[in-house]
């Protein structure tokens, strides 16, 4: 049986988690099987973006606990290995030219927190947790970290990873770590309508836009505009802003022709 369900919803993909038996933990097959999808609708054109959720009661509880203990014998080759699989899925997933939105209904712990952290945008039911609770267990957050302070800022991540503790949706909404809380059992449906309605936007300025969120932060204020100088320049001599000119002012839909920059 996969470890992850792909369908397809006109021009979005939902991958569902799919071991709600130990509430959708990440393990090593999982994630590669993360990470395989991911590569391969990098390319397929009729993909316009991604939707994430997890079956059954929870979105994700993070890191299987068995295989993580039993990784603690392991050799320090093969924890590092294991390390960056995860590390390098949490990155495609941040980087990712495709939008990507996390459907969280119950709880996205640890690992699982992370997963739905580094998606664009977050739509959680009202009853749905999160928390970045590995300090309790002897563990750090060290991979999540690196995504979570540039999600919610430095006080509220030093709040959620030295505390450990279980957060409310409204609460993670305040925390900027949510985008919209809706009705319990109504995160996948709103989720995959929130794709529908962004997939309709330019492709190629979604990337580009999607490139740019992840490189100017770590960037100085004038390597930044340099940056956002020669972008702004090369979008403007782009198939989809010419077609995206001519639709607006001939009162119609766009008709996208995805190009590679």
């Amino acid at each position: 049986m996969s470890n992850v369900l792909s369908t397809r919803h006109a021009d979005v993909c939902l991958l569902q988690l799919n071991r709600p038996d130990v509430r959708n933990a990440l393990s090593a097959e999982l994630v590669t099987e993360l990470q395989v999808l991911f590569a391969a609708l990098r390319d397929e054109a009729g993909v316009r973006a991604i939707v994430i959720t997890g079956a059954g009661k929870a979105f994700s509880a993070g890191a299987d606990l068995r295989a993580l203990s039993d990784l603690g014998g392991a050799s320090s080759e093969a924890n590092k290995a294991d390390s960056a699989r995860l590390a390098d899925l949490l990155q495609t997933i941040y980087t990712y030219p495709k939008p990507v939105i996390a459907a969280v209904e119950g709880a996205a712990v640890a690992g699982g927190a992370g997963l739905a952290s580094v998606c664009d945008l977050i739509v959680a039911g009202e009853d749905a947790k999160f928390g970045y609770t590995e300090v309790k267990l002897g563990f750090v957050a060290a991979i999540v970290m690196v995504f979570l302070l540039r999600v919610v800022g430095e006080k509220h991540a030093r709040e959620l990873l030295l505390t450990g503790k279980l957060v409310s949706a409204p609460e993670a909404w305040r925390m900027g770590l949510v985008s919209e809380v809706v009705a319990d059992g109504e995160a996948l449906t709103r989720a995959l309508s929130l794709a529908a309605e962004i997939s309709r936007n330019s492709p190629t300025a979604l990337a580009t836009t999607k490139e740019m969120l992840s490189l100017v932060p770590g960037m100085g204020l004038a390597e930044a505009l340099r940056y956002a100088v020669g972008v702004n320049a090369w979008t403007r001599t782009t198939d989809d802003l010419r077609e995206g000119v001519s639709a607006f002012l001939e009162k119609r839909d766009a008709h996208w022709k995805t190009e590679e920059r």
